[in-house]
């Protein structure tokens, strides 16, 4: 088994770290109002598609007023 220097893997680590393209703000904040826009999206979409499939349910089941 390979003996593992801790100093060594640190300097890796920096290393590695300042290879990583971090995103600016602007991309940041785009990519959250993206996230927001879609779960909206995806709210609306389920709760019409539940609507839809209560309605079918109650028809074949003949429950309601």
């Amino acid at each position: 088994m390979a003996k593992v220097d801790p100093v060594k893997f640190i300097q890796e680590v920096r290393t590695e770290t300042n290879k990583v393209t971090w995103p600016t703000r602007r991309e940041t904040m785009i990519t959250t109002g993206m996230v927001f826009v879609m779960s909206a999206v995806a709210a609306i979409f389920f709760l019409l598609a539940d609507q839809v499939i209560r309605f079918g349910v109650t028809l074949v089941l003949g429950i309601g007023s």
